[in-house]
């Protein structure tokens, strides 16, 4: 049996001495799409957090390829992408030279495929307009156009939909089905319904919340 590219274990956290999570277990593989559920303050992005490496404020273990994340940080972050819900886009820089700065510091992201994202996630003519000069939505097409670039085996996403039109989604339920399909993985926390990416795994935070 396959080693899973990712392993969750009895994994704990709490907040302001209320627990949102307790005795969570999971594993995704290569090729999965996991949805991860659970209403307004039950801790999907805290978990995604966690999961990402950007938070060790829990109880529990997390493996990658069946190794312990803490003894082979360098291969799980040169192997993760996470997008989160700030878009983490510098106003004085062009989109250009922010994908630029993505690109040199995470290896997964192709610089020669900047101009071809912009273009994708509708920033065309844009591409040397400082960021604080462009709207909400458009800095956040900023940020997305990363996963145009990258070859990154694991996604982790927090909400990627938002501020994203009907093209747009399209466009992006597309490349998330293209990407499980050759054999990368994701996790991502939505809203939208996700009706054209395959089979989705689903984890529902509010069945393990503590009372």
């Amino acid at each position: 049996m396959l080693e899973p590219l990712l392993r969750v274990i009895d994994l704990y956290c709490e907040r302001d001495e209320r627990i949102l999570f307790e005795g969570l277990a999971f594993d995704l593989s290569c090729g999965e799409l996991m949805q991860i559920e659970g209403s307004n303050g039950s801790g999907k992005t805290t978990l995604l957090r966690i999961l990402s490496g950007l938070s060790g404020d829990y109880e529990g273990e997390v493996f990658w390829r069946g190794k312990p994340v803490a003894k082979v940080k360098d291969d799980f972050f040169s192997s993760l992408l996470y997008f989160g819900h700030q878009p983490g886009v510098k106003g004085m820089l062009t989109p250009v030279e922010n994908l630029q700065w993505y690109s040199a510091i995470h290896p997964a992201l192709l610089v020669e495929r900047i101009n071809c994202a912009l273009e994708v996630v509708g920033l065309k003519g844009y591409e040397d307009v400082p960021c604080h000069s462009l709207s909400a939505g458009q800095n956040r097409r900023v940020s997305l156009a990363r996963l145009y670039m990258n070859t990154a085996k694991l996604w982790i996403l927090d909400e990627p939909f938002t501020a994203i039109d009907k093209k747009g989604v399209a466009a992006k339920e597309r490349l998330l089905a293209d990407h499980v399909a050759s054999g990368g993985s994701v996790i991502l926390t939505t809203h939208h319904d996700l009706t054209s990416c395959g089979a989705v795994t689903k984890v529902n935070l509010d069945q393990l919340m503590g009372t």
